[in-house]
């Protein structure tokens, strides 16, 4: 399946700003099933676009603007490939909790195993753990099924009931949230069995009225080591296994590893962040000749003006929330 993907960020300030800084975080991961055809980040002011790769793998595209600006507009579109993942069995061996022990004990995945900057042990983490019964059972890929559902279930789907900061005892109280949350929710919960559990950040192609993930967001979910079959991803937003719909950008022990814009700007302005996200199906791939440019072919535009010395106020770009 092909899909067509356009993400645009924009960012307005109350009265100008410069030496905005960013990283960006939207260009899909090529692995396994995925695979990203082209890609093309646009900035507006424009700005020369550099491009690294984090310890996890994901894409980083980072620039500045160091002229006076009143605001900010990113645009990343992907064209990708994406294959329908081999079919699961309904439950593994009896053996299976071993085996995912030794493999832990083999393998480099402390990471994935101990609490993330938002998902810290708390009163509230130990009462969920108790009412949804979370310890080991059946094996592996049984349990994280269960979760999976068990979070879908016992959590409400409200967009903007949490903010992009909030740790998961917000939604774990007020029993709502949005996937962000439970994304969160399920690393923790996951991790406390012994499960590496990270964080994918990413989109989802949503199917009318059986979702309640939005269209017009990036989307997160989880992908949990299970012996024999490596990561898996699970999505309790919407109680399904990480499919063919599933399109992975980022992968990191939570959102702090992989949020889609991450910046500064010198200035004392308000700001006000919009997104907008589209995902479609698309019959095929572009024509080689039309495929997107490569970073090493952006320019920079016209030498921007000095700023005063006395506008030295560095803020934080506002963050994404994954809804």
């Amino acid at each position: 399946m092909f899909y067509s993907i356009r993400h645009l960020t924009q960012f307005r300030y109350d009265s100008p700003v410069s030496e905005s800084l960013m990283e960006v975080r939207m260009h899909p991961r090529t692995e396994g099933g995925q695979r990203c055809l082209s890609f093309k980040l646009s900035v507006d002011p424009r700005a020369r676009v550099h491009l690294y790769r984090d310890y996890l793998g994901n894409s980083v595209h980072h620039f500045d603007v160091p002229g006076k600006h009143t605001e900010l507009r990113i645009l990343a579109e992907s064209f990708v490939e994406l294959e329908p993942p081999a079919e699961l069995p309904q439950r593994l061996s009896p053996d299976a909790w071993k085996e995912l022990d030794e493999l832990v004990g083999a393998g480099d995945y402390w990471e994935m195993l101990t609490p993330g900057q938002y998902a810290q042990p708390s009163e509230a983490l130990d009462n969920l753990i108790h009412e949804l019964r979370v310890e080991r059972r059946e094996d592996p890929l049984t349990f994280l099924r269960e979760l999976n559902a068990g979070i879908y279930e016992w959590f409400d789907y409200v967009p903007k009931a949490t903010r992009v900061d909030s740790p998961i005892d917000h939604a774990i109280e007020a029993r709502k949230g949005v996937c962000q949350d439970f994304a969160h929710i399920m690393t923790a919960l996951a991790r406390h069995v012994k499960i590496p559990c990270r964080y994918v950040s990413g989109y989802v192609l949503p199917r009318k009225d059986r979702d309640r993930s939005g269209s017009g967001a990036s989307h997160a979910w989880v992908e949990a080591l299970v012996p024999g079959f490596g990561w898996l991803g699970f999505d309790p937003t919407n109680n399904l296994l990480a499919c063919e719909r599933h399109i992975r950008t980022a992968i990191g022990r939570d959102y702090a590893d992989v949020p889609p814009t991450k910046g500064l700007f010198k200035g004392s302005a308000a700001s006000e962040l919009s997104v907008s996200v589209r995902v479609v199906l698309a019959d095929a791939p572009p024509a080689p000749e039309k495929e997107l440019r490569s970073p090493a072919e952006w320019s920079t535009a016209d030498p921007a003006p000095e700023t005063p010395p006395e506008e030295n106020i560095r803020t934080q770009q506002q963050q994404q929330q994954q809804q």
